[in-house]
């Protein structure tokens, strides 16, 4: 009989004690004992069984792991005598050097480019913005001068005012020009 299916009797007998006060069973400990007897009867052929089984794998894995790293170990072997030996492989690492060079000395004359570039931008717009700045100040020192009536016609006045307002919008402009470059 195997362990499973007297384990699975104990099991059922468990079930099918009486029940007491207090959450406790009633058991003949004679039948309880009959069924550990079977128990024990039956681990010593199951138990045995899986010894075998365990040793057998083992070996079987100890062998497979040696064979694995022989194959290993002769596959890298012979990569390494391939290509330390092939003249092509070292023709293309010296191309690949010379190649790799010339990019990064391409690389860094672009990046040079980049900042001058953007060096002269910025100058150009840090003077468009000085320019606007100008007539930005111009447009408030007439707005904040007194009024003089009897020195200035209102005409003169009023074309002084559109005028910095019209030097206002080209800064404006220009700026957003700047800005989408």
């Amino acid at each position: 009989m195997s362990v499973y299916r007297v384990l699975d009797k104990l099991e059922a007998y468990v079930h099918e004690g009486t029940w007491l006060p207090a959450g406790y069973r009633i058991l003949s400990e004679e039948r309880l004992l009959e069924l550990l007897e079977k128990v024990r009867a039956s681990l010593p052929e199951e138990v045995g069984r899986a010894k075998v089984i365990t040793k057998e794998h083992e070996r079987m894995m100890r062998a497979a792991q040696e064979k694995a790293q022989a194959i290993v170990d002769e596959a890298a072997s012979k990569h390494e005598e391939l290509v330390d030996e092939s003249e092509i492989v070292q023709r293309a690492r010296t191309t690949a050097d010379v190649v790799l060079r010339e990019a990064e000395e391409r690389a860094a004359g672009i990046r040079e480019g980049a900042d001058r570039y953007a060096a002269d931008v910025l100058a150009e717009m840090e003077n468009r913005l000085a320019g606007a700045l100008g007539a930005v100040r111009k447009g408030r020192d007439v707005l904040e001068k007194p009024r003089q009536v009897a020195d200035q016609p209102l005409a003169d006045a009023a074309a002084k005012s559109k005028r910095a307002a019209f030097d206002l919008q080209a800064a404006a402009e220009e700026t957003a020009a700047l800005e989408s470059v």
